[in-house]
C-alpha cells in the first residue's frame, strides 16, 4: 500500500473528525485543518499522539499551502443554527475555502473532493432527488447562505476541473448523524435525543410529517473514501444518504423507545424554507462507488445514544 498524504479541511468537526480517523486507520498520513467555529479539539484528541497526524488550526477563507496528494474539502458549518449565526462568514468559508483549496489543489496537482450537500436541491419538487435535479432554492431565504454557498462550491469545482484540469470529486450528503455530534448544532437527531435523555420535551416543527432520510457517519465515510478512489473521468455530483426514508414523528418515537424517556412532544411552528422531504436517488452511488449504506436507523440510534449519554 503506497501511504497518501492527505489535508482534511473541517478536520476536528463531526464528519472530519470520523474521516481522519479512517485515513489513518488505512495507513495514511492526515493533516487536519480547522480554525473550531463547530469543530472541536475533543473530536481528534485522541489521534494527537499519532506521529502520521498533524493538527494545523488556520481558517480556509485564507490561503493555505502545504504538499499532499489529496485534499478532502468539509470546513464549513453545517447545522441551521451554526450557518445562520453568521452568514456572511458561512457563504465566504463555502466560496473563498472552495478557491483557496482549488487554487492548492491546481499547484501541487492533488485530487479535491468537495462535500456538497443536498441542500443543493433546496426544497425539492423532484422526490427522490437525483443529481441531474436542479434543485428548488431560495436564493435570499434564511438558509441561503449555505444552500447557495455550496452550490457556488460545486460551481467553483467544475470550472477548475475544466479550465485547470483539477481532478475533482463531488458527493452531495444528506441528512447525517452518529457520536461526535455537537450536542447544541440544532441538528434534528441530536436535539430528540439530547431533549430525550435529560427527559425534556421532544420538540417537533409543523405537523412532524416532513421527512429526512438519515445515514449514520461510517455508511458517509466510506463513500468518500469509495468517490475520491473512483475512476478519474467520474467527477459526480453523487448523492450519498440511506434511502430509506422517516417522518419526524417515526424519529421521535423511535428515540423515545431507545432512550426509555417519559418525554412528550411538542409541536413549534415550522421554521420558513424548511424542506418538506428529503430521500436520495442513490442508483449512482451503487452503479459507480459499489456502495450503500449498512447501518439502519434503529442500530445508529443506539451507538449515537450510547454516545450522548457518555458526554451529557
Amino acid at each position: 500500500m503506497i501511504r497518501k498524504k492527505v489535508l482534511v479541511t473541517g478536520g476536528s468537526g463531526f464528519v472530519g473528525s470520523h474521516l481522519c480517523d479512517r485515513l489513518l486507520k488505512d495507513g495514511h498520513e492526515v493533516v487536519c485543518l480547522d480554525n473550531y467555529f463547530t469543530g472541536q479539539k475533543q473530536n481528534i484528541v485522541h489521534l494527537l499522539d499519532n506521529k502520521y497526524f498533524e493538527l494545523i488550526r488556520h481558517d480556509v477563507t485564507m490561503p493555505f499551502f502545504t504538499e499532499v496528494d489529496e485534499i478532502y474539502n468539509l470546513a464549513c458549518p453545517a447545522s441551521p443554527i451554526h450557518y445562520q449565526y453568521n452568514a456572511i462568514k458561512t457563504i465566504k468559508t463555502s466560496v473563498m475555502g472552495a478557491i483557496n483549496m482549488l487554487g492548492l489543489a491546481k499547484r501541487i496537482r492533488a485530487k479535491i473532493l468537495q462535500a456538497s450537500t443536498s441542500e443543493v436541491y433546496g426544497d425539492p419538487q423532484v422526490h427522490p432527488q437525483v443529481e441531474s435535479y436542479w434543485g428548488h432554492v431560495n436564493p435570499i431565504g434564511e438558509r441561503s447562505c449555505y444552500d447557495e454557498g455550496k452550490r457556488a462550491a460545486e460551481t467553483l469545482f467544475v470550472n477548475y476541473h475544466k479550465q485547470n484540469n483539477v481532478r475533482i470529486k463531488i458527493i452531495r450528503i444528506f441528512n447525517t448523524y452518529g457520536p461526535r455530534m455537537h450536542p447544541n448544532d440544532g441538528r434534528v437527531v441530536s436535539n430528540f435525543i439530547v431533549q430525550a435523555l435529560q427527559n425534556r420535551d421532544i420538540t417537533i416543527y409543523g405537523d412532524g410529517q416532513q421527512t429526512r432520510s438519515f445515514q449514520y457517519v461510517d455508511d458517509l465515510v466510506e463513500g468518500m473514501i469509495r468517490m475520491m478512489g473512483s475512476r478519474d473521468e467520474f467527477i459526480g455530483p453523487v448523492n450519498i444518504g440511506n434511502p430509506n426514508e422517516f417522518t419526524m414523528l417515526e424519529l421521535a418515537e423511535q428515540v423515545i423507545k431507545l432512550t426509555g424517556t417519559k418525554s412528550k412532544l411538542v409541536k413549534m411552528p415550522l421554521p420558513p424554507d424548511d424542506p418538506s422531504q428529503r430521500q436520495p436517488d442513490i442508483s449512482l452511488a451503487k452503479k459507480e462507488l459499489d456502495w450503500a449504506p449498512k447501518i439502519q436507523l434503529e442500530e445508529g440510534l443506539k451507538k449515537t445514544i450510547d454516545y450522548f449519554r457518555s458526554v451529557i
